[in-house]
């Protein structure tokens, strides 16, 4: 009997209906804009200019992340990962997955890609979701922080954005680890 696409349960089929999904999605968006088109020509006109406008700004930091998952498949191996973002990484490793989220650059969701594949060699769940957390601190933005709340506001924030993401990462770790399929 052919398992179902539960998500603990590999499907060997899941692969093309979630690309022929992805086609069926454009084709109904391409299908939306032309009937809006027909009937609204103006404001369609107008939504598929910001519609650009938006695959432009996203276009960059995509080609960045899958530039890097690429990289990362070529020079890294699941070993390495484990090592590094694994359960048993240590200090290291939240010292290594808190230093990238603070120093990661551009929007969020380029970088879902990119954490995916690291997850698929091995990185932990507590990692990925410290990472995640940590993105909030930017530490080319206290200077403007210090500039509008004061120093202590913007030194207080930081540290407990810090230490709060670990136990984000924590509760995320309990309650996906349990959840992911093993290997």
């Amino acid at each position: 009997m052919k398992p179902t696409s539960d998500a603990g349960t590999r499907n060997p089929d899941g692969g093309w209906r979630r690309f022929l999904g992805g086609w069926a999605f454009l084709l109904f968006v391409t299908a939306v804009y032309v009937v809006l088109l027909v009937a609204i020509p103006d404001r369609a006109l107008a939504a598929l200019r910001a519609s650009g406008r938006v695959l432009l700004q996203v276009a960059i930091p995509l080609l960045i992340a899958f530039a890097l998952m690429f990289l990362i498949n070529l020079l890294v191996r699941p070993s390495h990962v484990a090592r590094f973002m694994g359960g048993g990484a240590g200090l290291k490793g939240v010292v290594l997955s808190t230093a990238a989220g603070i120093l990661s650059m551009g929007p969020i969701y380029a970088w879902y890609p990119l954490l995916k594949s690291l997850r698929e060699k091995g990185a932990s769940c507590f990692h990925l979701a410290n990472f995640l957390s940590n993105r909030a601190v930017k530490p080319y933005l206290v200077p403007l922080m210090v500039f509008y709340f004061g120093w202590v506001f913007a030194l207080t924030l930081s540290v407990l954005t810090v230490l709060s993401s670990l136990l984000v990462a924590s509760v995320v770790a309990l309650v996906a680890e349990s959840d992911r399929p093993s290997h």
